[in-house]
């Protein structure tokens, strides 16, 4: 089960989502942590959910209106504009905040940029804007940022060795640094490395909190070993210091679907649901909606899906999540009605949402409801992602209509973001067919307009 999804706040230890729960809005201050005022300014943004349309316009007509906004609101429009994963809109208003000298930045904004920019443009972007960062101003809040950035690239030595940075500047290592390297080693599988250092924090007395014991989790989920995941659940429990949540169990439950153990995940699942509460509960159902998918129990995904209706406001996220698991169960028909449901739901429209059901079209062989799905979307003046074509193309190489996956593949390349990259295989094909047609112009044009995306993975938009 993949756990690398765009889920909002807070995700069980798996992988990214580890990093994703304790983004650098862990070490912002107490302004940062407020919701946005509702008013006209958020209003007007918030609709915005194509991140090729610059908000910058907005923010400018605001202030040309004579109104005021204020640094909290724009430090907590950021918070929020995060949270939804819309990251290339707030680092466009962390830019624009300073650019007009509506504030100084502070280290914990420093940091918030940082972990954007890495987002926005990639890792090596985000070390150069952190080697212009003044050193009396890199502190505790920054370097994490740049660990973090660095566990989320998964890179391992760069991690260790600003850790090692760390400690020889004489920073806090609190336990948020040790758990950030520690689910980076859970990610790549140096599982070897985790118990040495717990033990390190040990022996520096430094406190495991419940993420600590959940990342040990994790990795033991990770590898199927059902037997070391139970003592720890146990050890967790029988802890006073440690308080169980609801992604505790969800970890576990995970653990016990990978090694086909369904009764016990579904266990898992109850005690898991019992426990949701607070400000989580959003992403607790959504992962839940993906567990029991994943699980082949469709009774119970469309049961949370019911709940989570009835108890919170839907979010394109909660869409996403359903749209996956339903088509992850062949529940193509049902997912069809779910995007029915969003397209008049009233959520800014974002067309990673659709996207879910073009993907299960392709994955299904539905490729005339994908063309289909497709034309109307561009006749009503949407613009499709990268990955709607990109997919779309590797359908077409499939049954070897490959005209049709030229033509997809070079769509996805335009369309494509920052960091996006296309499925290498699917390049590869339209490349040698070019080749063996004879047009060498269009293979060299193909060449250019690729740049450096050829010979990488892909990178999905979901």
């Amino acid at each position: 089960m993949n756990l690398i999804r765009s889920y909002n706040g807070f995700k069980p230890l798996s992988r990214s989502g580890f990093f994703r729960a304790f983004r650098v809005s862990s070490h912002s201050t107490k302004t940062q942590n407020s919701s946005p005022p509702k008013d006209d300014l958020y209003r007007r943004i918030s609709p915005l959910g194509d991140p090729n349309i610059s908000i910058s316009p907005v923010l400018d007509q605001w202030i040309k209106e004579g109104r005021i906004v204020s640094p909290t609101q724009l430090r907590s429009m950021i918070k929020e504009l995060r949270g939804y994963t819309r990251f290339k809109h707030a680092l466009e208003m962390s830019q624009w905040m300073s650019d007009r000298k509506y504030i100084s930045l502070t280290p914990a904004d420093m940091a918030i940029r940082l972990d954007l920019i890495s987002k926005v443009h990639g890792i090596e972007q985000a070390e150069k804007y952190f080697d212009t960062i003044p050193k009396q101003l890199r502190s505790f809040q920054t370097y994490g940022a740049l660990l973090n950035c660095y566990a989320y690239s998964k890179s391992v030595d760069k991690a260790e060795a600003l850790v090692q940075k760390m400690k020889e500047l004489g920073l806090v290592m609190a336990p948020l640094t040790y758990n950030v390297l520690l689910n980076l080693y859970s990610q790549v599988g140096q599982h070897e490395k985790i118990d040495a250092l717990m033990e390190e924090m040990k022996e520096r007395g430094i406190q495991m909190d419940r993420f600590t014991h959940s990342i040990r989790l994790s990795a033991y989920a990770a590898l199927s070993d059902t037997e070391e995941m139970e003592r720890t659940i146990k050890r967790m429990e029988d802890d006073p210091q440690v308080t169980m949540d609801w992604n505790c169990y969800a970890i576990a439950a995970d653990g016990y679907i990978k090694a086909g153990f369904i009764d016990k995940a579904l266990d898992m699942l109850k005690r898991s649901e019992e426990l949701i509460t607070g400000k989580k509960t959003r992403v607790a159902y959504e992962f839940l909606i993906t567990l029991y998918a994943s699980a082949g129990q469709k009774d119970e995904v469309y049961r949370i899906w019911n709940l989570y209706k009835s108890s919170e406001k839907l979010y394109n996220t909660a869409y996403t999540s359903m749209i996956s698991s339903l088509s992850k169960l062949g529940d193509i028909e049902g997912a069809e009605k779910i995007v029915e449901e969003w397209e008049t739901g009233g959520t800014s429209y974002d067309f990673r949402v659709p996207n879910c059901l073009i993907v299960a079209y392709c994955n299904n062989g539905l490729l005339e409801k994908a063309e289909s799905f497709l034309s109307k979307a561009i006749e009503k003046g949407r613009k499709p992602i990268s990955s709607s074509w990109n997919r779309l193309a590797a359908c077409y190489v499939k049954i070897n209509q490959m005209p049709k996956a030229v033509d997809a593949i070079r769509k996805a390349i335009e369309a494509r973001r920052p960091g996006w990259k296309p499925s290498h295989e699917t390049v590869s094909s339209c490349v040698e067919y070019l080749k063996q047609e004879g047009k060498v112009e269009a293979v060299e044009e193909f060449i250019q307009l690729l740049g450096g995306s050829f010979g990488s993975s892909t990178t999905d938009d979901l």
